[in-house]
């Protein structure tokens, strides 16, 4: 079985996968075998590439292109957590940031995002100006250069993959004092026609919910993230998300932060 995206910080979510192929499996039977798409393409391309048969599962945001397109199994795989955004920035900037109010953020900063990361129409709905890059890596350099002030990305990915490319970048860093949320869920997607497919992923997901494993390997994957934001004191800009179908689809994100301020919900 095929699956899109792939890389280190998409680990979690084809865990998560094998996670919910297992549950329910009668015994003697052979477990699926997961190995991601061997090429590196784009959103839309692998959103096409799931349309023709060539990649059978992937995990992406919602948004209203690819609700027609594909079937999606609603149950958010990241809790949410990946509408929990952090500023990348020039390390220059943390103090001329840390001084504007939430006002002059909208109305003085330019933020960069790829042209297709399902949050980019979230942004500009909430009246921030955006430029786009068809290239994620090209971001990097691009707030290097001084084309935009800030790029967003999730809790779980601004630290890590600065980290990676601190030898190219030493003059980036996290933002100190900010961060952005918006209801984001995450969805697993196979093609219309596969019912019988999404509706394993479904059971699976529904059993390791009733079973707790799903919450065991979500905080296994995301326990520094969940600490690290126990401790830290952000400002955190609420933001609408307009491509939600229902107040349903609105994550829940008691397992890694209440957004009242209070820690996360116990079990």
């Amino acid at each position: 079985m095929r699956y899109f995206p792939a890389g280190p910080i998409y680990e979690y979510r084809w865990k998560l996968l094998e996670l919910a192929l297992a549950h329910g499996v009668p015994a003697g039977t052979l477990r699926v075998r997961l190995a991601p798409y061997p090429e590196e393409v784009t959103q839309n391309r692998g959103v096409a590439l799931l349309q023709s048969g060539a990649i059978d599962v992937v995990a992406l945001g919602t948004n209203a292109e690819r609700e027609a397109q594909m079937r999606p199994i609603r149950i958010d795989i990241l809790r949410g957590i990946v509408g929990y955004r952090l500023l990348v920035i020039r390390t220059a900037d943390q103090a001329r940031i840390a001084g504007m109010d939430d006002r002059a953020l909208r109305a003085q900063l330019i933020f960069g995002l790829n042209s297709q990361w399902a949050d980019l129409p979230i942004l500009r709905a909430n009246g921030f100006t955006v430029v786009t890059s068809s290239r994620y890596e090209n971001l990097f350099g691009m707030l290097a250069a001084g084309r935009f002030d800030a790029f967003t990305r999730g809790l779980n990915e601004a630290a890590r993959e600065l980290g990676e490319r601190r030898d190219r970048y030493p003059g980036l860093a996290v933002e100190n004092t900010r961060a952005l949320y918006f209801p984001f869920p995450v969805y697993f997607w196979v093609r219309n026609d596969n019912q019988a497919l999404a509706g394993r992923i479904e059971r699976g997901l529904r059993l390791a919910l009733a079973d707790g494993s799903f919450r065991a390997l979500f905080e296994s994957y995301h326990a520094a993230e969940i600490a690290r934001l126990a401790h830290e004191r952000r400002h955190v800009i609420r933001l609408a998300n307009p491509i939600l179908r229902s107040p349903a689809d609105e994550p829940d994100t008691r397992w890694w932060w209440r957004d009242d301020g209070a820690s996360p919900a116990g079990r």
